[in-house]
C-alpha cells in the first residue's frame, strides 16, 4: 500500500500561534508554498490477528455472580459491555459500566496487538482508579486475559453471541481460584 502524506500538525499549530491580532499570520510568498508542510507517513499492516478482535467488537449484556468465598456471599453482577474499534482498526476500546452488588463499577480498557511480542496486549483503567496490563490470548475461540494476579477465560458460542467467562484471582500468582462467572450476551 503506498503512503500517503499527511498534514504535520505541529506546524499548523505553530502558524495558528504566531497569528497577530488582525489574524495574519505573516506568511510571505517564501513561506506559503510550505504552508501546511507534509510528512511522508508511515502507515502499518494489519495482520491476522487483528481480525480476531472482530469476535468482540459489538455491544454486550454481562450477568453473572461473584463466587462465595470465605463466609463472603456472592454479589449479583450486571453490566454493559461495549467493545467497538479505534479508527484505523488496529485497537479495540472496551468501556464497562455495571454493578457488583450495591457497588457501580466501570473502566475503559484498550486492545491491541503486540507485532513484536506476537501477543495481545490490555491496559485497563478501573472506575477505583487502578491501572492494570494483561496479556491476551485467542485459542480456537477461547479469550484468556492473564495478569500476575488475575485471568479470566472466555469461551465464545459457535455462532459468536455469547462469552461465558470464569475470573480468577491469585494471591502468589500460581494458585488460583475463582472469583466471578459471568456470561456477556451480544446484542448488537
Amino acid at each position: 500500500m503506498a503512503s500517503r502524506p499527511v498534514p504535520d500538525f505541529g506546524v499548523l499549530a505553530e502558524n495558528r500561534r504566531t497569528q497577530n491580532a488582525k489574524g495574519d499570520t505573516g506568511m510571505t510568498a517564501e513561506n506559503a508554498a510550505a504552508e501546511p508542510r507534509l510528512a511522508e507517513a508511515t502507515e502499518r499492516q494489519r495482520s491476522p490477528e487483528h481480525e480476531l478482535l472482530d469476535s468482540l467488537v459489538g455491544k454486550w449484556i454481562t450477568v453473572g455472580e461473584t463466587i462465595q468465598a470465605e463466609g463472603a456471599p456472592a454479589l449479583a453482577i450486571s453490566a454493559s459491555d461495549v467493545y467497538e474499534w479505534v479508527a484505523g482498526r488496529f485497537f479495540v476500546l472496551h468501556t464497562a459500566y455495571g454493578r457488583i452488588g450495591d457497588s457501580n463499577v466501570g473502566g475503559i480498557e484498550i486492545i491491541g496487538y503486540d507485532a513484536d511480542a506476537k501477543k495481545f496486549k490490555t491496559y485497563f483503567f478501573d472506575s477505583q482508579g487502578s491501572i492494570s496490563t494483561q496479556d491476551l490470548t485467542y485459542d480456537d475461540g477461547t479469550w484468556t486475559w492473564s495478569g500476575p494476579h488475575t485471568r479470566a477465560t472466555g469461551v465464545l458460542s459457535d455462532d459468536g453471541n455469547t462469552m461465558p467467562t470464569l475470573h480468577e484471582w491469585s494471591d502468589d500468582g500460581v494458585n488460583w481460584r475463582p472469583a466471578m462467572e459471568v456470561r456477556l450476551r451480544k446484542v448488537v
